[in-house]
């Protein structure tokens, strides 16, 4: 079935349009989420993030439009299943596609910026784990330093302590790369 026939059904409140698109999304928005999930969690609670996704697809019928639908799940996919891992107090992953290294059909200085991100990526992954989690919520998932005090159950100036070190870390790694110069 045509992604503009499945939309006209959502939109009409057709179940079959759902099914439909189910069948047609369901292993991609899988895999999206178990992506992020990366087994923090029970198969059932990856079940139903998935089955959110497709509920919030139901609901925002109207304003899907054909072509746009496969990234729009994408972007709901990735953000429920954050929002799940931070409900439950859990770890949140950076995303290795986040940091891949560019082909050779990519534009000049890519390579550069690629082995840069690889870079913090190992700096950032070599914190110890509560300094990595707070690191990650305030520079990738940009969440407040009263949040990440909150949610992580810490003083606030502990949390600014570990995302100074976090830096200090990442500036001497980079220096000694040559991608950043001594001042």
């Amino acid at each position: 079935m045509r992604e503009e026939t499945i939309l006209r059904k959502i939109r009409s409140g057709d179940p079959a349009g759902l099914e439909a698109l189910m069948e047609r999304y369901l292993p991609y928005v899988s895999t999206v989420v178990w992506n992020i999930l990366r087994g923090a969690m029970a198969r059932e609670d990856g079940e139903e993030v998935v089955s959110d996704v497709f509920l919030a697809a139901w609901r925002q019928g109207p304003d899907l439009r054909p072509g746009e639908v496969k990234a729009w799940l994408g972007a709901v996919a990735r953000n429920k299943a954050k929002n799940r891992l931070r409900q439950a107090g859990r770890d949140l992953p950076l995303e290795e596609d986040a940091l891949e290294l560019p082909g050779p059909d990519d534009p000049p200085g890519e390579y550069e910026r690629a082995v840069e991100r690889q870079l913090v990526r190992q700096a950032v992954d070599s914190l110890p784990g509560p300094d990595r989690e707070v690191f990650i919520r305030h520079y990738y998932y940009a969440q407040t330093v009263a949040e990440i005090a909150d949610r992580m159950e810490m003083n606030q100036s502990t949390v600014k302590t570990k995302l100074r070190r976090g830096r200090m870390k990442l500036k001497d790694i980079l220096t000694r790369e040559g991608f950043l110069r001594e001042a």
